[in-house]
C-alpha cells in the first residue's frame, strides 16, 4: 500500500504523485505535499489554527485583538489591543472560544487576533 496521504476532498486512498503535486484520480483534486504538516494517528490531517500572522495557536494561549470587533446584538465593541487569556480552540465558524473581561463569553475568528 502507498504511504501517500488520502485525498483531503473525497478521502480516496488512490492518490499519486505528479512532480511536487499529489493528485486524486477519482475527483481530480490536486494539492501540494506538505512534509511539515501534522498528521493524526489515524492518518487524517490535524486542523491547525493560525493567527492573522500565521503563528500556530494552542489551547491556553493568550491573544491580542488586532481590529475593533462589533458585537452582534449589542452596542459594545471589543477594542484593538484587548488581551484575551486562556483561549480554547474549537471547530466551526469561529475558531476560538474565550471570555473577555467586561463582555463575557464569546467566539472569535483567528484572523482577527495575534498571539501575545
Amino acid at each position: 500500500m502507498s504511504d501517500l496521504p488520502s485525498c483531503p476532498k473525497c478521502r480516496s486512498g488512490l492518490t499519486y504523485e505528479d512532480g511536487n503535486l499529489l493528485v486524486c484520480p477519482e475527483c481530480a483534486h490536486e494539492w501540494t505535499a506538505s512534509p511539515a504538516a501534522p498528521v493524526a494517528a489515524a492518518g487524517e490531517q490535524v486542523h491547525v489554527v493560525r493567527d492573522a500572522f500565521g503563528t500556530p495557536l494552542a489551547d491556553g494561549d493568550s491573544v491580542t485583538v488586532i481590529k475593533d470587533l462589533k458585537i452582534r446584538g449589542s452596542s459594545s465593541v471589543v477594542k484593538v489591543g484587548t488581551k484575551v487569556r486562556n483561549i480554547r480552540l474549537v471547530d466551526g465558524d469561529h475558531d476560538i472560544d474565550c471570555k473577555i473581561d467586561g463582555i463575557g463569553a464569546m467566539g472569535l475568528k483567528s484572523e482577527f487576533v495575534k498571539k501575545a
